[in-house]
């Protein structure tokens, strides 16, 4: 199970007066790909890191997997996934996948075994002797987000992965990550500010108020899984685009 509950959240950084997320309560439920979409600095970060336990409310409170952030987090609940890949170019691709499992002690053997299920997951066989050097930016995004799923969290949290991946690239990624997901059952919370990467990703898209972030309209995405990229042309995937713009001001 992997249920994320934000009551009354809020986050102030040391500073300043205006929250960064203020008062945010919302529920994103099990096995759901739950997108956030909005201007800079609306907040989308500072929830996913709330949720990663890597900062924490200034009031109110994360609960994942009935439990706490801080819990959920030493019990290896989620994998995160950053915009930079932050591989170690002196690994490779094998080696950076099943760092965690060796920070903690598994036996190699069953590491190795654990390795070869994410590279196929993640379609990256024949390159597990290769280093980070040798792969494109979306490779090495798949290593990525192999390593994360390391302990086969119920959890990912993804914060703007593809954002500087050239558009092409950005588009087969994303249909990568419909196929992992969709293969691997997990609850996904994805950040970004790609209105249409949004709408193509997402069960749900959370659209964020400008600072202080507040949650200005949650959108029920009605388009079939699997999705293909034909659906941007969709006139329903197209009106879901317009008003999430029309929504932010964006002419």
């Amino acid at each position: 199970m992997a249920e994320v509950r934000f009551e009354q959240a809020t986050r102030v950084y040391p500073g300043s007066d205006v929250p960064a997320v203020d008062a945010l309560d919302l529920t994103i439920a099990d096995g759901e790909f739950m997108v956030l979409v909005g201007p800079s600095g609306c907040g989308k970060s500072t929830l996913l890191r709330i949720v990663g336990d890597l900062i924490q409310p200034t009031a109110g409170k994360v609960v994942v997997n009935g439990k706490s952030a801080h819990q959920a987090r030493l019990d290896r609940d989620y994998g995160i996934v950053f915009q930079d890949a932050v591989l170690f170019d002196w690994r490779t691709v094998a080696k950076n996948i099943s760092l965690p499992l060796e920070m903690v002690g598994w036996d190699r053997r069953k590491r190795a075994e654990r390795v070869n299920e994410l590279v196929d997951l993640v379609e990256l066989a024949g390159f597990e002797s290769h280093h980070p050097w040798q792969l494109s930016g979306g490779m090495q995004q798949r290593v990525s987000i192999a390593r994360a799923l390391s302990f086969d969290p119920p959890l990912l949290l993804m914060d703007e992965p593809f954002g500087a991946l050239d558009a092409i690239t950005r588009d087969e990624m994303n249909l990568e990550l419909l196929r992992i997901w969709s293969e691997s059952k997990k609850t996904v919370l994805f950040i970004t500010h790609s209105i249409p990467e949004a709408v193509f990703l997402g069960d749900r898209v959370i659209v964020m108020t400008p600072r202080p972030g507040k949650v200005a309209e949650i959108l029920n995405i009605d388009l079939p899984h699997p999705r293909a990229t034909a659906v941007r042309d969709d006139a329903k995937f197209i009106g879901y685009v317009k008003g999430i713009r029309e929504r932010l001001g964006v002419r």
